[in-house]
């Protein structure tokens, strides 16, 4: 039995909305294709007729989640720094600390696609570079643009890393605040 353009499509979406969660929760490189495809209720051998491979399947979650994190955490252009600071206490939050799933790719994925193909790497660098310009237009300065971003991913890094929830609030917590202290010192808008 033949299945419409738009079912595999569905499918293709389906696969690719599970295994990011999969991989943002277990990394990529730890869950096999069977199990990928067993999540959504598939056969592994199904696989093939959505990726070419796993690699492949990477690269698609990686611009997938990417371009989300692009949209949640300020969009392409100027916004103003009262939204960019909004971004920032959801981003350094206890709660996406504690929902990898469901939040960044880059402190879940970041090692897994710095030891990624080329192309996948290309293409996290256009996303993160897009993210920077448009928080560098917004801050004025490219630089703390760089800052903030590594700053942010790195405290979600570290504190993830923490076994004591107390430790990683102030892993959190103090990374905010020194956050929002730089965004402080700059001139008004």
């Amino acid at each position: 039995m033949r299945y419409s353009a738009s079912h595999k499509q569905e499918t293709r979406e389906r696969l690719l909305q599970s295994s990011a969660i999969q991989a943002k929760n277990e990394g990529f490189s730890t869950v096999g294709v069977d199990a990928l495809m067993k999540a959504i209720g598939l056969s592994g051998g199904a696989f093939y007729t959505h990726f070419g491979s796993k690699d492949e399947l990477f690269g698609s979650i990686v611009e997938r989640e990417l371009s989300q994190s692009l949209e949640r955490l300020g969009g392409e252009g100027r916004q103003n720094r009262d939204k960019l600071r909004r971004c920032l206490k959801q981003y350094l939050s206890v709660a996406h600390l504690q929902q990898p799933g469901a939040g960044c790719a880059l402190p879940t994925l970041g090692a897994e696609i710095a030891r990624g193909s080329v192309e996948v790497r290309q293409e996290a660098q256009d996303w993160i570079c897009r993210l920077h310009r448009a928080w560098a237009q917004t801050l004025g300065s490219e630089s703390l643009a760089w800052s903030i971003l590594s700053q942010c991913v790195g405290a979600l890094v570290v504190a993830r890393m923490m076994v004591s929830p107390n430790i990683q609030q102030q892993v959190l917590a103090s990374s905010h605040e020194q956050i929002i202290g730089q965004l402080e010192q700059l001139p008004e808008e």
